[in-house]
C-alpha cells in the first residue's frame, strides 16, 4: 500500500498517513515556468496498491490537472491498482443541465479521472449521490456523519436540539444526523432568485426554545446558512450552529459568517483551511483523516467500507 499526495491538501494527507502509520511516497509535483504541471514519483511503485490523495478544491482546475497527471505517472510506472481519494470532489454541483446548452461537468470530470487510469474512487459526501453513477469504475461515497455526530454530542450534550436542513434537497442528509443524535428535524424553505443568492421564506417545524444545528454538505458563499440562522432565531430558536462537510468559503464568506448570527460553523478538513478560516473566532475545523484512513485501509484489505456507517 502506497500513499501519494498532491498539493491541494498536504496537511490532510499527512494526517491520513499518520493514522495508517505509513510514510507518504516520495514524489515531486511542481510547475514549469509556463505553469504546466510536472510530476515525478521518486519511489518504485511497480505492482503496488496506490492511493492518490487530492481534493479538487480551489484552484480547482490546477488541482484536477495534478490529480490526472499523478494518476498517469503511476499508471506508466506499473502500479497494480490506483485509487483516487477525493476528500472534496470539485464540479459536483454541475451534475445536471439546469437549462439549455449547459454542460454536465461532473460527468466530464468523472470521465477524465477514469481515462487517466484510476481503478477506483474514494470520495466524501458527494453533493448528489447519483454522481457515483457517472464513474464507470467502483466508487465509494463516504459520509462525514459519524465525525459530525460525535462532535455535536460532545459539544451540545444535554441541550434541546433540533437538526435543520437549510433547503429541501438536504433533508436526507439532515435526517441521518438527526436520527443519530435522536433529535427532531426542521426544514428551511427558501427561494433562490439567482445563483449565489437565496432568500429564506419559511421554517417548516417548531424551533422555538430549541438549540438548532444546521446541516449541509457544502458552504460556499455562506449566504444561505447566515440567512437561515437569522430566520431560525426570529422563529424563537435559542441559538444556531452549523455543521458542514466541505468548507469552500469563497469570496467574503468568512467575514459573512463572522458577522452572522451563527454561534459557530464547524467544517471538516476535506479542503485545506485558509488563514482567514484558521483565525476566525466562530469557525472550527474537525478532522476526517481517521475516517478516510480507515476506509483506505479496508479498501486495501478488501474489507467492507459500508460497515463504517452502520
Amino acid at each position: 500500500m502506497k500513499l501519494v499526495a498532491g498539493n491541494s491538501n498536504r496537511a490532510l494527507a499527512e494526517a491520513i498517513a499518520a493514522y495508517l502509520n505509513l510514510p507518504l511516497t516520495k514524489s515531486v509535483v511542481r510547475r514549469f515556468a509556463d505553469m504546466e504541471v510536472f510530476v515525478e514519483i521518486q519511489e518504485n511503485v511497480r505492482g503496488e496498491d496506490v492511493f492518490v490523495i487530492q481534493s479538487t478544491s480551489y484552484p480547482a482546475n490546477d488541482h484536477l490537472m495534478e490529480l490526472l497527471i499523478i494518476i498517469d505517472a503511476l499508471k506508466r510506472a506499473s502500479a497494480k491498482r490506483i485509487t483516487a481519494v477525493l476528500p472534496y470532489f470539485g464540479y459536483a454541483r454541475q451534475d445536471r443541465k439546469p437549462q439549455a446548452r449547459t454542460p454536465i461537468s461532473a460527468k466530464l470530470v468523472a470521465n477524465l479521472v477514469t481515462t487517466a487510469g484510476a481503478d477506483r474512487v474514494l470520495t466524501l459526501d458527494l453533493h448528489a449521490g447519483q454522481i457515483q453513477g457517472f464513474f464507470d469504475i467502483p466508487t465509494d461515497n463516504l459520509f462525514a456523519a459519524p465525525v459530525l455526530t460525535s462532535d455535536i454530542q460532545s459539544h451540545y450534550d444535554g441541550e434541546k436540539l433540533m437538526v435543520v436542513s437549510p433547503d429541501v434537497g438536504g433533508v436526507v442528509r439532515a435526517r441521518a444526523i438527526a436520527k443519530r443524535i435522536d433529535a427532531d428535524l426542521a426544514i428551511v424553505d427558501k427561494r433562490r432568485e439567482r445563483a449565489g443568492e437565496s432568500e429564506v421564506m419559511n421554517i417548516i417545524g417548531d424551533v422555538k426554545g430549541r438549540s438548532c444545528i444546521l446541516v449541509d454538505d457544502i458552504v460556499d458563499s455562506a449566504g444561505t446558512l447566515c440567512n437561515a440562522a437569522q430566520a431560525l432565531l426570529d422563529q424563537g430558536a435559542t441559538q444556531v450552529s452549523a455543521y458542514v462537510t466541505h468548507g469552500v468559503l469563497s469570496g467574503g464568506a468568512v467575514a459573512r459568517v463572522s458577522a452572522s448570527a451563527l454561534k459557530e460553523l464547524v467544517i471538516t478538513d476535506s479542503i485545506h483551511a485558509t488563514e482567514a478560516v484558521r483565525v476566525s473566532s466562530n469557525i472550527r475545523v474537525v478532522s476526517i483523516a481517521p475516517l478516510i484512513g480507515e476506509a483506505m485501509l479496508r479498501t486495501a484489505e478488501e474489507r467492507s467500507v459500508s460497515s463504517l456507517f452502520d
